[in-house]
């Protein structure tokens, strides 16, 4: 007669394993506010207290069919604590007496067998990891859990949300407090890509609309080229009205077109100009000398 696992530790294991399954297939990770969560461990613990309540009865049972021996050699491994008990089953070795108990009565070139069991932690492992294999090919073949996409998708909501919620609390950008900066010129190149590639073609070397790289310009309201582009977004070319005011209209922010006004800076004064010769459209305007800035 073995002694039983302690009740103890079925209910920290049990609490292990729920916890693990709501780790899962929880979302948002607030489980531990979940009634569902605490409904779920109270049942399981109540239903793990009868059946230890149950396995008391057929212990007492079987130990009062005991001989005294029995009862003996019972009673000292039950008061044997029980991570000590796991301890020896996996490193303690067998004494000749224990050995000869489990000897199996083959061998070959004078080696024998012994019939040992596998320690229950090792035992223990290995189903949970055959359930937990289980668990997770459902969860991935029909939940949104543990798939690439889903998570992607789930944290490109929350980033909207949050620039959603930013741009919502933030200080308008406007004319007088629009500054240039070299941060914004990549995100400005992709806003420039969406909004002003149709006429202004790629790089701004121009098509429908005029060359945004050389030093000549229709348009010059303000005097220094970064405020000048802003201008021209906010409100339009009052010289071609296929030159819309974005802003105004509603399609871009003053945020969005500082990082197009960025781009526009950067390609006509930090690289060099696009000219007819290398594909770039013929000036048009005036040719402007603009004001230096660091705005």
């Amino acid at each position: 007669m073995k002694p039983r696992t302690p009740i103890s530790i079925y209910i920290i294991v049990t609490i292990g394993l729920v916890i693990m399954a709501f780790e899962m297939f929880s979302q948002d990770g607030n489980y531990f506010t979940s009634p569902y969560f605490w409904v779920l461990l109270l049942i399981t613990t109540i239903l793990l207290l009868i059946m230890n309540s149950i396995g008391d009865l057929v212990e007492n049972e079987n130990y009062r069919r005991l001989s005294e021996e029995e009862r003996q050699r019972y009673l000292q491994k039950k008061n044997t604590p029980y991570l000590q008990k796991l301890w020896n089953s996996a490193f303690k070795k067998q004494s000749q007496t224990e050995e000869k108990d489990i000897l199996i009565d083959h061998g070959f070139d004078g080696i024998t067998e012994l019939d040992n069991s596998l320690p229950r932690w090792w035992i223990g492992l290995f189903w949970f990891g055959c359930i937990f294999c289980a668990v997770y090919m459902v969860a991935f073949a029909f939940t949104d859990y543990a798939h690439p996409e889903s998570e992607y998708e789930s944290e490109t909501k929350t980033m909207m949300a949050s620039i959603a919620d930013f741009e919502k609390n933030a200080p308008v950008i406007n004319l007088e407090n629009a500054k240039y900066s070299a941060d914004n010129i990549t995100e400005g190149e992709q806003l420039f890509k969406t909004n002003c590639v149709t006429c202004h073609a790629e790089g701004g070397k121009g098509g429908i609309g005029p060359n945004l790289t050389d030093e000549y310009w229709i348009n010059h309201s303000e005097k220094n080229l970064f405020k000048n582009v802003f201008w021209m977004l906010e409100n339009g070319s009052p010289n071609n009205p296929t030159m819309r005011p974005f802003i105004k209209e509603g399609t871009i922010t003053g945020r969005d077109a500082e990082k197009i006004a960025a781009y526009v800076y950067h390609i006509n004064q930090e690289t060099a100009p696009i000219t007819e010769a290398k594909g770039g459209a013929a000036p048009q305007g005036e040719k402007i000398q603009w004001e230096n800035t660091d705005n």
